[in-house]
């Protein structure tokens, strides 16, 4: 069917006019709305949900430790041991935070069971890259169980010495006496040989004291006899002993064993030292020292 001229040329029209007003149309203010509209929908959406998690993580952190809190308290009024407490307190308030964090990731559309698909197929791998962390995990949970060493106790290793201050999930804590502070994995703890200064409640104090072979040795071990027997942290049961250990080169050795409570011990062990040495000054008991006689020779030349 032909078309008539009239209706081409009313055809014509119109389609000029849209053309035109195609042309008129500002392109920015479009892309701008449409941009505007996906902020929003976005907002309403991802967003939104975004924000939630963050504040259910944030006010639950909170409720986490008002609550570790209070349990400690209870604790602390139930006079449990401190090194257990520290222990509970650092596993429970990790516990309770992956509780909290894992719904709010499905919350926010992180499949959980994708990562835990990726997890076990890489678990070899990270079994391999966390072995000294597990082992260090296990041995937190051995040294609670046998517990060579508590909060409170002096210990020794191989390496370090430090009163422990805290038994933590995978590090155990010390402070020295020079207030450094030392982290020991738990898994070398557990395995290690270590001293325990402080597990007994009482420790003997051991000293050398050597004097000249010109002194009365009997005069001797009265003076030290004295200085340990008006010593008020010594305690009389296991009585103290003082006797000649050996003959030196240059010297008398004289050895006292003296039992004290273990808090006293280095009070003890410098107190001694100061007391006879002060007293030796004072009765001229001679205490060797190393010393070099030199002899000069004069040679005459002809």
């Amino acid at each position: 069917m032909f078309l008539d001229q009239k209706t081409t040329e009313a055809t014509t029209e119109e389609v000029l006019k849209g053309l035109e007003q195609l042309g008129n149309l500002d392109f920015s203010k479009v892309k701008m709305s449409s941009l505007i509209e996906k902020l929003v929908e976005w907002a309403a959406t991802t967003g939104f949900k975004l924000i939630v998690g963050a504040l259910i993580i944030s006010i639950g952190f909170k409720i986490i430790n008002k609550l570790v809190g209070r349990f400690m308290h209870v604790l602390e009024k139930r006079e449990v041991d401190i090194t257990i407490s520290k222990f509970l307190k650092s596993l429970i308030t990790v516990s309770l935070k992956v509780i909290l964090v894992l719904p709010v990731l499905g919350y926010w559309g992180i499949q959980l069971s994708g990562i835990a698909a990726l997890v076990a197929s890489a678990g070899v791998a990270i079994g391999l890259a966390l072995q000294g962390s597990l082992s260090n995990f296990a041995g937190g949970f051995i040294i609670l169980f046998i517990r060579p060493f508590k909060v409170g106790d002096y210990i020794e290793t191989s390496t370090y010495g430090g009163v422990v201050e805290q038994i933590g999930l995978f590090y155990t804590q010390l402070a020295t006496f020079d207030n450094k502070q030392i982290l020991i994995p738990n898994g070398s703890l557990s395995n290690g040989s270590l001293i325990n200064y402080s597990a007994k409640p009482t420790r003997r104090v051991d000293l050398i004291f050597s004097v000249g072979y010109e002194n009365d040795i009997h005069h001797v071990k009265d003076i030290l006899t004295k200085i340990v027997e008006n010593h008020k942290l010594i305690l009389k049961d296991p009585k103290p002993f003082i006797g000649v250990n050996a003959h030196s080169a240059s010297s008398i050795d004289f050895v006292v064993r003296a039992w004290c409570n273990t808090e006293d011990y280095w009070n003890i062990y410098h107190d001694l030292l100061e007391e006879v040495k002060v007293t030796f000054d004072k009765e001229n008991i001679s205490i060797p020292y190393p010393q070099m006689d030199l002899h000069l020779k004069e040679v005459y030349k002809k």
